[in-house]
């Protein structure tokens, strides 16, 4: 063993390596262990690093940092794509309301440490890092620690306050959510109404009886209506039409309409009459109800149709087609003329098959090329968010600027380049399989390598009175807020217990009491409340920490 021992020390780069891939193996592998259908997924990392720090496992302390700073800066980056392209389209509807009851909860916290650190005199640091660990916010606590280097200060006393905490962190959300369940919540908030938030299409069929639409264009109904909608199909009799801006509509012709679902009734008055027929089930088969007309899902692989507006390419003019809906990822669209097209959308293309057959070859329809993330693409995007990170912004009363750092500048980078890249004809697709390979490696990375970082003071500082504190402290910090929060949610009768559930998890950015609430509760309310509050809550929670430090320190 002897020449093992020697080439591990002979080489810094190797041996922090083998440390890494030690925790990170470990600490997964123990993830997914359950304890009352709870599991800390990758979480275990931090905690398998801080027992391998304990124990006086080591490794080299820069390669360790950049360990850290590159695994940070792909979770986040990756998470801001992964989120990006639904993130404004959230505040429509609900989002709006269920971010602003996320923001009180962080508000709730922050005031909760800062009135729990004057009557127990914490530093600041330390405060900050218990506020960290009991939000089991990881980007703040790397937000916190980049203010505090700036300064020229020592960051073990914050990584050692989210240490102690992050374990109640987690499992704090989940004894409040049951605490409410048991003591507030009736069957009636229990029962949670079936969604379907990432389908934004209904699919209706409707006869022409309205006088006032006989003879009249598609083109001029449409404008006469107030709601988007596409005629994919047209039957008159015995003919099946696949309809233009130019076709003219009759009365008792048999429509297939694509539309949203709040518009169904508004149409059924603007054309007359709707059938019963249910054409949004998933196993509908459209190419048998009439063989003259076929309906196919294209790929847009083409990057130069990039941010391209549909009603730009002229689709039902040039190849006689008409595109119903669009697919990006798990959402379903409506394929109106200003929707932005981008790369990796499944559009579904109705007409003849020779009219297909022509714009399988514009769209391009290479399905392997989809296999192929665009890699270059997101290390210029990690490369711009860590640019934007380091502008300096200056607040009144803070002795000096605030920035927002690997985390807030990476995360702000990633979400508008998934939400607008396409309109300035950046391609940043990737594989969903590839998204979540990025975050998981770049948490386990950052995990491991702040576990590492705090182990070695982890025990000497439970055991010290200051420790237990800090606990106590963590615990009141992460229970309180949820519970005011969730109670009053429940009392002002708006939203379902599910939705309620997910909304704290997103706003304690605490996936893992996530799996608790969907193991525990019917239907995927929580899960969508969740992720329209996730982005924001993070991003605030990001520039707290950078603020609390900024001005108290």
């Amino acid at each position: 063993m002897t020449w093992l021992l020697e080439f591990l020390s002979g080489n810094a780069a190797i041996q922090t390596l083998i440390v890494l891939g030690v925790v990170c193996s470990a600490g997964l592998a123990l993830g997914k262990l359950r304890w009352m259908g709870i599991s800390l997924g990758v979480a275990f990392v931090f905690f398998v690093g801080i027992l391998a720090g304990t124990v006086g496992l080591e490794a080299d302390k820069q390669m360790i940092a950049f360990a850290e700073t590159f695994g940070l800066g792909i979770f986040i980056y990756a998470l801001g794509l992964h989120v990006g392209p639904n993130f404004f389209s959230q505040f429509r509807h609900e989002g709006l309301q269920l971010n602003l009851w996320a923001l009180l909860l962080v508000a709730i916290g922050t005031v909760t440490a800062l009135l729990l650190r004057m009557a127990f005199h914490c530093g600041i640091p330390e405060t900050v890092g218990i506020l960290c660990g009991a939000t089991t916010n990881t980007p703040a606590l790397g937000a916190a620690q980049q203010a505090l280097q700036q300064k020229g200060m020592p960051t073990e006393s914050i990584a050692l306050g989210t240490a102690v905490t992050y374990p109640l962190g987690v499992l704090g959300v989940i004894l409040a959510m049951v605490l409410v369940r048991k003591v507030l919540v009736g069957q009636r908030h229990l029962q949670t109404a079936k969604t379907d938030e990432d389908n934004h299409t209904f699919i209706g069929c409707y006869v022409v009886t309205n006088d006032a639409i006989d003879g009249r264009t598609v083109l001029d109904v449409a404008r006469l209506a107030k709601d988007k909608f596409i005629i994919s199909r047209l039957w008159r009799g015995k003919k099946v039409i696949v309809p233009v801006s130019t076709t003219v509509l009759r009365k008792n012709d048999n429509l297939v309409v694509v539309t949203e679902k709040h518009n169904e009734e508004h149409l059924a008055m603007l054309f007359g009459r709707r059938l019963d027929n249910d054409w949004n089930a998933d196993n509908v088969d459209w190419n048998h109800i009439d063989t003259k007309i076929e309906s196919r899902i294209l790929v847009v692989s083409r990057k130069v149709l990039n941010g391209k507006r549909l009603g730009q390419l002229q689709l039902r003019h040039a190849y006689g087609v008409n595109v119903s809906r669009v697919f990006r990822g798990d959402l379903k669209l409506l394929a109106t003329d200003d929707l932005r097209l981008q790369y990796g959308d499944r559009v579904t293309v109705v007409g003849t098959p020779k009219g297909i057959e022509h714009v399988e070859s514009f769209f391009g329809n290479a399905v392997q090329t989809l296999n192929e993330p665009e890699v270059g693409s997101i290390f210029l995007g990690l490369v711009a968010g860590l640019l934007l990170g380091s502008i300096p912004f200056f607040v009144p009363g803070m002795s000096s600027p605030i920035r927002l750092g690997l985390a807030g500048g990476t995360i702000l980078m990633g979400i508008l380049v998934g939400a607008l890249g396409p309109r300035l004809h950046f391609i940043s697709y990737t594989t969903s399989s590839a998204s979540l390979m990025l975050r998981k490696m770049g948490l386990s990375l950052y995990l491991a390598g702040l576990g590492l970082e705090a182990g070695k003071a982890f025990v000497p500082t439970l055991l010290r009175p200051e420790g237990l504190l800090w606990i106590g402290f963590g615990a009141v910090v992460t229970i309180v807020p949820v519970v005011v929060v969730m109670a009053m949610a429940l009392l002002s009768k708006r939203m379902d217990y599910g939705t309620i559930c997910g909304l704290v998890c997103g706003g304690m950015a605490n996936p893992m009491a996530l799996t608790y609430a969907n193991d525990t509760i019917e239907g995927d309310t929580a899960t969508v409340s969740y992720a329209a509050v996730y982005p924001l809550s993070m991003f605030v929670r990001i520039v707290v920490a950078q603020m609390l430090i900024g001005f108290l320190v």
